[in-house]
């Protein structure tokens, strides 16, 4: 057994055996730690990972404890009944907060949390028939199958059953097909929707799932003290939600675990011995935990997480399988159809025309180079086809259909993938798993079915397309590499691979053999030989002349904006206007 499952062994069977052993206090400690812990870990999911700073999760903490405590204390009704009341009531309000807060970017996004956690937070105090400021007595205790949870050691393992599930579902979700796309979303949002993410769809689904987990914790405060008010859920907490994430890793699922214990045991530590230093009673621990904060973001910026991982190296959690299922492909197109057709296509930024009534067409089978000097309106062609930009005027045909005015994710599920001028992978994934975001459309299994690990047999068969076409560009060796510690030039060949692993019928490379050596720039040249063998078809913005000259069957030239020639290489190389234009200097 590997020395990370060993350690989370150990851990659980401490969590275990703790109750018989550990005194009242720090039993009562540990299941804050566990209700604090659900908090941090849809954090961590929401935060962390998707990049969506949140200040208004106890807010949704506070939801899930008063619907418990009015439908229990005013109607009698079973607590476990009143869980998914809880569940429902949160979920539709974070649902509504989602639609109307997500839409926000930058600092804007957490200034709008904090807005509506303050007025959660106010409408919780001001609602006479909720208690107001003095809150709600006489909330029921919980009890399994007639056996009364009445003390904090019988309640205790509730808690942290309920928080080992929640781990494991989020480590279970992050590690799929979905998750792929929630790890996608920070800092990749224009990649994700090129391979069929729906980002904005799936922003909304993790903040429901963290408002969700926050339920969950208020269900479990409101049944452990039995009794609420507002103040556990003022924005004050939600900060405290925030430390605990960041000192224990924001991108760690444990970490959430970890910061939730740290945070509280030191608290309660600072409390117990400041008054004592100083010599009289006040949030002192407040005023040290900030510059330990301030410290510990200058110093480790990941948390304590990678401390830890120095020791104990994280289990592999992704495993692309050698042999599995084969995934349906795509009918390819006839050898000379008429693929992809722009017909005066025109874009302009204010009153710069980056691209000036661009026509040409493009046949099934062929490589076509678009080539032309620094700024000549490529790349933002590439961007018009592939729905990153919208059209200021013109159409774009793809198989006789018009594509122009559609998003990203439906433009690829067409059969259109694309690389970037600017390599767009997450560093911090395996390269296997970011060749497979290209696979998102075609697999199927949601949300639930992920966290519940019911997705398994189509994981394999994602994974296994990923390690494949991995493997037909050379990058086979460093299936399980950090994408972020390839060279340069291998990740453009990843970007290649993920675009293949989507299935297209047109692929569109920007910019590949930039940053790759001369040999590799032959096994990029041959590669795309086979492909097009293959029946695909390759649109190519390169600038490297002679590995364009050598390769590509037929060329468009631009400048500002213009189509100024096109036709065979070697017409190409002689045309008097693209000489004018440049000569060996292209973007």
């Amino acid at each position: 057994m590997s020395r990370p499952r060993l350690l989370l062994g150990a851990f659980l069977a401490a969590l275990a055996l703790g109750p018989a052993f550990l005194p009242e206090f720090y039993v009562t400690l540990l299941n804050y730690i566990g209700l604090y812990s659900l908090v941090a870990l849809g954090l961590v999911l929401l935060t962390g990972v998707g990049g969506l700073t949140s200040f208004g999760q106890a807010a949704f903490v506070g939801l899930g404890a008063y619907a418990t405590a009015y439908l229990t204390v005013a109607y009698g009704l079973s607590p476990w009944l009143t869980l998914f009341v809880g569940f429902a009531l949160t979920g539709s309000v974070a649902l509504l907060l989602g639609a109307i807060t997500l839409r926000l970017s930058g600092h804007y996004l957490p200034l709008g949390t904090i807005a509506w956690g303050l007025s959660l937070y106010y409408l919780f105090g001001n609602l006479e028939f909720l208690g107001g400021q003095t809150g709600m007595t006489g909330v029921p205790g919980l009890s399994i199958f007639g056996f009364a949870l009445d003390t904090g050691r019988k309640y205790y393992y509730l808690v942290w059953v309920l928080v080992i599930a929640a781990v494991f579902s989020v480590q279970n979700l992050l590690n799929s097909r979905p998750g792929r796309a929630i790890r996608s979303l920070r800092g990749g949002g224009v990649m994700a929707e090129s391979f069929g993410v729906n980002t904005a769809r799936l922003k909304i689904v993790i903040f429901v799932y963290a408002a969700l987990l926050a339920s969950l914790s208020g269900w479990l405060y409101a049944h452990l003290l039995r009794f609420v008010n507002p103040t556990p859920f003022s924005l004050n907490i939600g900060i405290e939600y925030l430390f605990m994430v960041v000192i224990g890793g924001a991108r760690f699922v444990w970490g959430a675990v970890v910061g939730a214990g740290l945070l509280t045991i030191l608290k309660e530590w600072l409390q117990g011995i400041l008054p004592r230093i100083v010599g009289q009673a006040g949030e002192f621990e407040t005023i040290v935990l900030g510059i330990l904060l301030v410290l510990l973001l200058q110093r480790a910026r990941e948390g304590l997480m990678p401390f830890f991982q120095r020791w104990v190296p994280p289990a592999r959690w992704v495993n692309a399988p050698q042999s599995a299922a084969a995934l349906p492909r795509r009918e390819r197109p006839a050898p000379g159809e008429t693929l992809l057709e722009a017909r005066a296509a025109r874009k302009q930024f204010g009153g710069l025309v980056a691209v000036n009534d661009l026509s040409f067409t493009m046949a099934s089978g062929e490589i076509l180079g678009l080539i032309g000097p620094n700024g000549a309106g490529k790349s933002t062609m590439f961007n018009l086809i592939t729905g990153v930009l919208p059209l200021s005027g013109g159409e774009v045909h793809f198989r006789g259909a018009r594509i122009d005015g559609l998003a990203s994710r439906q433009i690829v599920r067409r059969g259109i993938a694309r690389t970037f001028q600017h390599v767009h992978i997450r560093p911090t994934m395996t390269v296997v798993e970011n060749v497979a975001i290209g696979a998102h459309l075609r697999g199927r299994k949601g949300v639930v079915a992920a966290a519940l690990r019911r997705e398994r047999a189509e994981e394999a068969t994602l994974l296994h397309e990923a390690r494949r076409q991995l493997e037909r560009v050379g990058l086979g060796e460093h299936l399980y590499d950090q994408a972020g510690s390839l060279a340069l030039g291998q990740q453009r060949i990843l970007e290649i691979a993920r675009a293949l692993c989507a299935d297209p019928v047109l692929l569109l490379l920007d910019e590949p053999a930039a940053g790759l050596r001369y040999r590799e720039k032959q096994a990029l040249a041959d590669l795309l030989r086979r492909l097009k063998g293959e029946g695909m078809s390759v649109l190519l913005v390169e600038h490297d002349m002679d590995f364009v000259m050598n390769l590509v069957d037929r060329l468009v030239v631009m400048d500002f904006g213009e189509k100024i020639a096109q036709g065979l290489p070697r017409a190409i190389q002689s045309d008097p206007a693209v000489l004018e234009a440049y000569l060996g200097g292209v973007e």
